[in-house]
């Protein structure tokens, strides 16, 4: 199992959304609509697991790739945050 294909649509849109706005406030905004909806395949994902629709081998390496998205794009946020004079 890989990372569930709606997000692999969701994400990267939601980020071209914000970027295109530009300005980096709506780009950060999108940013993180797009890390709750990492958030929620997340919450997706444990259901998968908690009723045995998935192996705990397929949960753990599709929760590895999550957490790592996840946190990849809080450092983008932050980054963008706390450096004004980027886009």
């Amino acid at each position: 199992m890989h990372t569930p294909n709606i997000l692999l649509f969701i994400f990267p849109t939601n980020i071209a959304e914000g970027f295109e706005k530009n300005c980096r406030n709506e780009f950060i905004r999108y940013l993180k609509i797009s890390k709750g909806s990492i958030g929620e395949v997340r919450t997706q994902l444990y259901i998968a697991n908690s009723i045995n629709y998935i192996t705990e081998v397929e949960f753990n390496i599709v929760d590895n790739e999550l957490n790592c998205l996840t946190k990849q794009t809080g450092k983008l946020i932050s980054w963008l945050t706390h450096n004004k004079n980027s886009r």
